[in-house]
């Protein structure tokens, strides 16, 4: 435990020091606030930049909130995802690269502990990162747009911050096979995009994929229920599995 406790202080500070607690909560709470406010003044940004005829009107009817709140899911699942990834690709093939990761494990350090920290900074970062985004988007949506079914607005956040999760597991997996940065941001953003891809290709047979959880975060809001039982299940299994072989991983290729 007092190793863990050394580790993730370090990998906390070494985020600090990497302005990634300053510049990744601020693009998602930028993505986040983005959606709603376009969609209020989408008709004046037509207006301006549409050279229409004199006297020429446009209507058009604001959706409903939770449509709204949606779309801003939409915006996580594409550049959300992007940044994610680039901000933690580098986690482990970094301390590789430079051999700080053989320094470390020159001594008797715990392999799990090592692992441990790096997957729970993940953590905090994601969760604070999204929740700060998601947060600016409800707040905006009901300020502008109308308001929002607070229990289906929660629970939708909850299952998107475990694709968040997921995604991030994805990523540190990757990184811990991988060395060249472009390598792991391209695996890495390759099964996120197309996990939801095939899964939408086969709704009935891959249910159960962690790639329906945007899919059944924007029913949450939008219908009110989905069945969120196997996907949320495969995926914690799946982040434990992601977990073994990272620490596997970091055994087997200290440097």
């Amino acid at each position: 435990m007092r190793q863990f406790a050394l580790f993730f202080r370090k990998e906390m500070l070494e985020m600090w020091r990497s302005y990634k607690w300053l510049w990744v909560p601020i693009v998602f709470l930028m993505l986040g606030v983005m959606q709603p406010v376009v969609t209020r003044f989408l008709p004046e940004i037509l207006r301006s930049a549409g050279n229409l005829p004199k006297g020429m009107t446009i209507e058009i009817e604001p959706p409903p909130g939770a449509e709204v709140l949606a779309q801003t899911l939409g915006q996580y699942n594409s550049v959300g995802l992007l940044i994610l990834v680039l901000s933690l690709m580098t986690l482990i093939s970094a301390e590789r690269r430079s051999g700080v990761a053989a320094i470390i494990f020159s001594k008797p350090v715990s392999f799990i502990s090592y692992a441990a920290a790096k997957w729970v900074s993940m953590l905090s970062l994601v969760t604070v990162s999204f929740g700060l985004g998601y947060a600016g988007a409800w707040y905006y949506t009901v300020q502008m747009i109308g308001t929002v079914d607070s229990a289906a607005a929660v629970k939708a956040g909850l299952l998107y911050l475990v694709w968040m999760w997921f995604a991030g597991a994805v990523t540190l997996f990757v990184g811990s096979f991988l060395n060249p940065a472009a390598g792991i941001a391209f695996v890495s953003l390759g099964v996120l995009l197309l996990l939801p891809i095939v899964t939408g290709m086969f709704p009935h047979d891959m249910a159960w994929s962690p790639g329906t959880l945007p899919q059944v975060s924007v029913k949450r809001l939008q219908q009110g229920n989905a069945d969120i039982g196997s996907p949320l299940l495969i995926s914690m299994l799946c982040m434990i599995c992601f977990f073994i072989g990272t620490v596997y991983q970091a055994r087997r290729r200290p440097s």
